[in-house]
């Protein structure tokens, strides 16, 4: 999967808001608590971690890839 951002980055928080997997801060932080998020192999403990353009995530071994709408 792709997900195009506008700007160089998002927030973690801001992104899985995106992909529609949480609805509120409040329950990323819970998701972020209960399920593996990795950015580049590393594990995320915060929802404001920031998400860069070229960055992969993995969400519950799902492979995303984040892009910026500029290229």
């Amino acid at each position: 999967m792709i997900v195009k951002i506008k700007g160089n980055f998002i927030t973690i928080g801001q992104l899985l808001k995106k992909i529609n997997i949480v609805d509120s801060g409040g329950q990323t932080k819970h998701y972020l608590q209960t399920h593996t998020v990795l950015i580049n192999q590393k594990q995320v403990v915060t929802r404001g971690t920031k998400v860069k353009d070229g960055d992969f995530l993995w969400i519950d071994r799902k492979l995303i890839k984040v892009v910026s709408e500029d290229e």
